[in-house]
């Protein structure tokens, strides 16, 4: 799997060389207008990422972590107050919230799907509880409709971290509060009241460096958000509120309109890639189910949630051995990834909030043995053949 054989398949499959004279021409564009901040290209690309979500409103951030942060600021999240999330996350989910003087409130993950298990939420909240943010891991959406019940219930806001999910749907089935929008299916971003995106580059739909946006239902979230990201004024030299400095930059923007118009037939790539790893595995009989894998089955592949669809913007197994699997595919030319290696209930910065190791055991399990394989639209059937291959011979080895 080398990189001039990456760059080949990138060619030959979704045309990778097709949307490169697009990006160079809209970059060309944005330098000769000299407009480098807040300009046309941010603005259109707001729109065509809201209608992409089916959301009502998107307003460009600097990056998915401020996303999260303008979000919790545009709430009134402060000293503290309580926010509900996971502990098997990236690090700015919760940081977000200490950085505002929040406290967060983890609860553990469905060991299926390495989303929030919405069943133990209830049971953490308070009078403090503020908001909760359900962070759609890996590209498929988390539980929400009990979610929001639970929201309107108890008069909560709902912020949904959907940095690695753009694209992914959630059918939202009527339930007991009622929901104007229930029965309907839904993007990722667009059923809380607000929705964070990463555009990182390694994200389904990646940039050049760093961009997010925020999504909101209610137009007036929306301009707080948007006074926000400007140093908490619409208006030049006149500011309402203490904001930050956080826009998308216009480059990343223009950049970012090109690869938009290809997001589609990128995740329906990245999800035939990810049945053909299912097929592979099962093939080599090395898949089990959430029920039954182990010694004999030392793989389980992903779970598709029955709501709802996966962009498997990662393609995340749980396997047995997972260091030592991920140092032999190391050894032998396959990349890998191990997200969240330490959860966020043990990191020594949120020593004070009191949590120990054994808390949330299926976050700590997930966190051992969860390994995200090579995963993007170009990737061929040989590449993952091969790979499928090397995790047949590590386990043929260790028997």
């Amino acid at each position: 799997m080398t990189s001039a054989a990456v760059r080949k398949a990138a060619e030959q499959v979704l045309g990778t060389a097709q949307f490169r004279p697009g990006q160079a021409e809209a970059i060309d564009a944005v330098l000769e207008s000299q407009r480098f901040v807040l300009g046309s290209n941010v603005s259109a690309f707001e729109t065509e990422v809201a209608c992409f979500c089916w959301a009502p409103h998107a307003i460009g951030v600097a990056s998915g972590s401020d996303a999260l942060l303008l979000a919790l600021m545009a709430i009134g999240v402060g000293h503290g107050d309580e926010v509900i999330t996971t502990p098997f996350t990236f690090f700015a989910t919760a940081a977000a919230v200490v950085r505002l003087g929040g406290v967060p409130v983890f609860v553990d993950i469905d060991p299926s799907t390495f989303n929030l298990a919405v069943d133990q939420v209830k049971a953490r909240i308070t009078s403090r509880t503020k908001a909760i943010i359900p962070v759609h891991l890996y590209g498929q959406c988390a539980d929400m409709a009990p979610l929001l019940d639970l929201a309107r219930e108890y008069g909560m806001t709902v912020i949904e971290d959907a940095a690695q999910v753009i694209g992914a749907e959630y059918l939202l089935l009527p339930t007991g509060a009622g929901n104007e929008t229930a029965g309907k299916w839904h993007r990722a971003g667009a059923m809380g009241d607000l929705g964070c995106l990463s555009f990182y580059p390694s994200k389904a739909l990646g940039a050049y460096g760093d961009a997010g946006m925020v999504l909101a239902r209610d137009l007036a979230l929306a301009e707080r958000v948007r006074a926000l990201r400007t140093h908490g004024g619409l208006d030049k030299y006149r500011h309402d509120m203490v904001g930050v400095n956080s826009r998308l930059d216009e480059l990343q923007a223009a950049v970012l309109r090109v690869k938009l118009r290809y997001l589609d037939d990128w995740i329906t790539a990245r999800q035939a890639r990810a049945a053909r790893y299912d097929q592979l595995f099962q093939e080599a009989r090395l898949a089990g189910t959430s029920d039954d894998w182990g010694d004999s089955c030392p793989v389980m592949v992903p779970v598709v949630a029955p709501l709802g669809t996966h962009i498997f913007y990662v393609y995340a197994v749980r396997v047995r051995q997972r260091d030592q699997l991920h140092a032999y595919l190391a050894e032998h030319g396959v990349g890998t990834e191990v997200y969240y290696p330490l959860p966020l209930h043990v990191q020594p910065c949120f020593a004070p909030l009191g949590y120990r190791k054994g808390d949330f055991p299926a976050a700590e399990q997930a966190a051992e043995e969860s390994l995200a394989l090579p995963m993007f639209p170009e990737l061929s059937e040989a590449q993952q053949v091969y790979v499928v291959q090397q995790i047949v011979d590590f386990y043929r080895q260790q028997t």
